[in-house]
């Protein structure tokens, strides 16, 4: 039953550090760089809390992966230990204007990577898919053995891309081995908080990758909600993280209703290891809005209680604008992505706005862990590649967002592709599951693109550039994915 909407009090206190995202692309071409945005204050955390949640304090040459993966032999049918045997992703698939590829006639060893030792990269790689098949088999000794001679090789987060990504991979499987993946994800002190808030903010600074997710999911929030004259918009985040993207939400939904007034409410579901999290990002967004002068409310919703009430676990108002945000780490939680939007047919949101930033390329649940695995590697490698362009060699900023920024995200992936295939699976991949449902694709506005564009060019790195797949929106690093906005409706 829908209750009639409301608002949230807002309360002050003690001041932490909070990065705080521009208001659009706009405001981008402003200022010198996004990293240079004023930093806010924070308010108390202390109060206003949900019960349910604990009070405890340059350009490079992409490499060309194709090739690596044939002189591994895992396109060789000989060798089913290692293939991955799966077809190009459908998500990604070219239908507007093919976007520039990578000749075959072009050798890795031209891009630091030769297949012996002392080049180091094909037999590591392969080392870490016999950890994968052992883990699938579970062979879990024989993984322990190959693990430690991968300790040995791969000591530090060092070298090229492609060894840097593969030590993340490594820790990844070893932490999974030990049981150990999700704690280390756990942030516990306020300390670490402003730590990976402040890694964050400098990610958002140097690469466009942060802000291509936020502005362009944003812009489409922005344009379901102009086309309704309520006042009152809701939205259902299944990845608010520290909440930042919010800023230029709020911001653009106070001018538009300067004169109508506005009402934002958000529910956020939420991982238990985040429940720390949860009472900054209240306290942060409460105490923006009230400088804003605008309504808003915050709701948190953990993880464990949606898997089992689904959206019967959150509270829908009439008169709401309802829009749900959700990324490919929801399906990653749920066993079965078919269960899951078919509740969320029941909710009928005004849109849904997927947002990739994985390259999960579509994955289907029944995806095997060593498909997951290998995706994941050639993905987070691009991102690596993409990083050592937008920053100078030996930075520590850099170093500081792969080890508070990307190592949590992949240890997260890796511990996920595990537990799915414990699972067993799925049916499905989004896609499929999403025009299975009656959903359709809606386009995205031109200024959706025009904020993308803008975006690519304030950030003034070779290599990135922006194009439209199958109705999405997508950020490229040398012609591959690395983030995909669309938007959905029943």
């Amino acid at each position: 039953m829908r209750v009639p909407a409301s608002s949230d009090s807002n309360s002050g206190g003690k001041n932490l550090v909070v990065y705080d995202e521009p208001t659009s692309v706009l405001g981008l071409r402003r200022s010198p760089s996004p990293a240079a945005v004023e930093e806010k204050p924070l308010v108390s955390a202390t109060s206003g809390v949900d019960n349910q949640f604990p009070s405890d304090d340059h350009a490079m040459r992409s490499m060309d992966w194709d090739s690596i993966m044939r002189e591994l032999e895992l396109d060789d049918d000989s060798t089913p230990n290692l293939k991955p045997n799966f077809p190009p992703p459908a998500h990604f698939a070219v239908v507007d204007s093919p976007l520039p590829g990578f000749p075959d006639h072009l050798n890795p060893a031209e891009y630091g990577y030769d297949n012996n030792n002392e080049g180091g990269g094909f037999d590591i790689i392969e080392d870490l898919i016999r950890v994968v098949d052992c883990v699938e088999s579970d062979e879990l000794q024989h993984a322990h053995v190959i693990l430690s001679r991968l300790n040995q090789r791969l000591r530090s987060p060092t070298g090229r891309p492609l060894l840097r990504a593969a030590f993340y991979f490594k820790e990844a499987l070893g932490s999974l081995l030990s049981g150990a993946n999700r704690n280390q994800n756990r942030l516990t002190s306020w300390t670490e908080i402003v730590e990976r808030i402040r890694a964050i903010k400098e990610f958002s600074g140097i690469s466009p990758i942060p802000l291509f997710s936020h502005f362009t999911a944003n812009q489409t929030i922005l344009d379901s909600l102009h086309q309704s004259s309520s006042p009152f918009a809701h939205i259902v985040d299944f990845e608010i993280g520290f909440g930042g993207q919010y800023a230029s939400l709020m911001r653009e939904i106070a001018e538009k209703s300067s004169v109508t007034g506005g009402f934002l409410r958000v529910t956020a579901v939420v991982p238990e290891e985040l429940a720390v999290e949860t009472r900054l990002v209240k306290e942060n967004l409460a105490q923006f809005a009230a400088d804003l002068k605008i309504r808003f409310q915050i709701d948190f919703v953990l993880m464990r209680t949606f898997e089992m009430l689904s959206f019967k676990a959150i509270r829908f108002v009439e008169g709401e604008r309802t829009v749900v945000l959700i990324s490919p780490v929801i399906f990653r939680r749920l066993n079965g992505i078919s269960g899951f939007v078919n509740d969320l047919r029941r909710v009928s949101p005004n849109v849904v706005v997927f947002v990739d930033s994985e390259g999960w390329n579509g994955i289907s649940g029944a995806g095997s862990f060593q498909r997951e695995f290998v995706s994941g590697l050639e993905f987070y490698t691009m991102v690596l590649e993409s990083l050592d362009a937008s920053a100078p060699n030996g930075d520590l900023v850099k170093k500081i967002i792969e080890a508070l920024v990307l190592k949590p995200k992949i240890l997260a992936a890796v511990e996920a592709a595990a537990a799915n295939k414990r699972q067993g699976g799925g049916e499905m991949t989004w896609r499929e599951a999403f025009c299975a449902a009656g959903m359709r694709m809606v386009p995205l506005s031109h200024f959706v693109d025009f904020q993308a564009e803008c975006l690519v060019e304030k950030a003034q790195v070779r290599g990135f550039h922006v194009s439209k797949r199958q109705g999405e929106l997508v950020l490229c690093w040398h012609g591959r994915p690395l983030v995909a906005t669309s938007a959905w409706r029943f």
